[in-house]
């Protein structure tokens, strides 16, 4: 309890790597993203037994899967978690070679399940959505260009991440996933702002992805349905926005009861897009402000320790990591209050979903990797290029 309140102890010289794991993490972060996990767990009771029902499977199925696939998130955010900087970055270029392949191969080998985009591969026993994967690789990769870009003689990191973003948002767009191209899109403007970019580049970037929009909505039915949709005076009472903000009104500040939502057994969505609907119907608004508090606090606790790193790498590419986290989170729950068009987005380690559990717990897990306590040698030898 010490050290979560007051900070991380320094490292012993030749102690073994689980006490100075233990000893340099940032043990608030790890202990946010398990109460993320319980409570995605627990709104999977609530949410998942009507559509198991609806198709024809155990009560609890989607619950075993969620817990199965939480689990593995765990481990690989813990064995993540303890790897060296370096290392994540070997790990992120391949990482990112291999996710862009497969993006690519989608609308050749891919399949929609009946939703109307090209986001998935089927394995018939489960499903993998590579744009989950894409992410935390995709950061790791700009902030390796990005710094190196500072070195004398070095590449040029941003035209080449910039070339980089351009081919995995048009890639995310044809099929068509608006929402993950936009998110690849943040990401690489927040590394470019804290790399140190000029404020006329990031506006012109921004009158870009204005232009891009509207040729979107212009050129993709699908996305013009969700725009007009959101600027409607009125929602559909037959859509899932409306059954959405309708169960987040009823749950009111304690909610209806445990069990006594009916939001879930009318959106098709209520285990993954819309899960924190079930959380304000079922449990009011005290749930959904701690499961908010849990995001905050994740985020907060990385951007401070991130604040003092002088390592260029690990402040951009934590940064961006932490920035695309809570963005996601914020767009989801936008979308259930109709504060943000429709995105199909999970809320990060809540929702249901392979993909998204694994993925985010890799994600965390390099966060939590670029956030641990570390010596940051003398400002001196920084400014003479000898410490990182």
């Amino acid at each position: 309890m010490t050290e979560m309140a007051h900070g991380t102890m320094p490292i012993a010289a030749g102690e073994p790597i689980l006490p100075r794991w233990w000893r340099t993490v940032d043990k608030w972060t790890l202990s946010s993203v398990l109460l993320l996990l319980g409570a995605g767990l627990l709104l999977g009771l609530a949410a998942s037994p009507p559509l198991a029902e609806r198709n024809g499977l155990p009560a609890f199925y989607y619950v075993e899967r969620q817990a199965f696939f939480g689990g593995m998130a765990v481990v690989v955010m813990l064995f993540t978690s303890m790897l060296s900087p370096d290392t994540l970055r070997r790990l992120g270029v391949l990482g990112f070679l291999i996710a862009l392949v497969a993006l690519a191969a989608l609308p050749f080998l891919g399949t929609d399940f009946g939703k109307g985009a090209v986001r998935w591969y089927s394995l018939g026993f489960a499903s993998v959505q590579p744009s989950e994967f894409l992410k935390p690789a995709f950061v790791v990769v700009v902030a390796w260009l990005m710094a190196a870009s500072r070195d004398l003689q070095g590449p040029p990191g941003v035209t080449i991440s910039l070339a980089f973003t351009g081919v995995v948002a048009g890639l995310l767009a044809m099929q068509p996933d608006f929402g993950q191209a936009a998110l690849i899109v943040f990401g690489w403007g927040v590394m470019y702002f804290v790399a140190g970019a000029p404020i006329v580049l990031l506006l012109l970037a921004a009158g870009l992805v204005v232009g891009a929009g509207v040729l979107a909505y212009n050129g993709s039915e699908h996305f013009a349905r969700r725009i007009d949709g959101f600027l409607a005076p009125d929602v559909d009472p037959r859509t899932q926005l409306y059954y959405a903000a309708n169960a987040i009104q009823e749950g009111g500040f304690w909610g209806v009861g445990v069990g006594e939502g009916e939001v879930k057994r009318l959106l098709p969505d209520a285990h993954t897009d819309f899960i924190i609907a079930v959380a304000a119907e079922e449990y009011g608004l005290v749930l959904v402000l701690f499961v908010i508090a849990l995001y905050a606090t994740i985020t907060l606790r990385a951007l401070f320790r991130l604040m003092r790193e002088r390592d260029t790498f690990i402040r951009l590419a934590g940064t961006g990591m932490v920035s695309i986290f809570a963005v996601q989170a914020l767009i989801n729950m936008g979308v259930a209050v109709r504060l943000l068009p429709a995105k199909g987005m999970t809320l990060p380690f809540v929702s249901y979903g392979g993909s998204s559990l694994i993925a985010a717990g890799a994600a965390m897990g390099m966060l939590l990797a670029f956030t641990r306590t570390r010596p940051q040698g003398e400002i001196g030898e920084i400014l003479l290029g000898r410490g990182r």
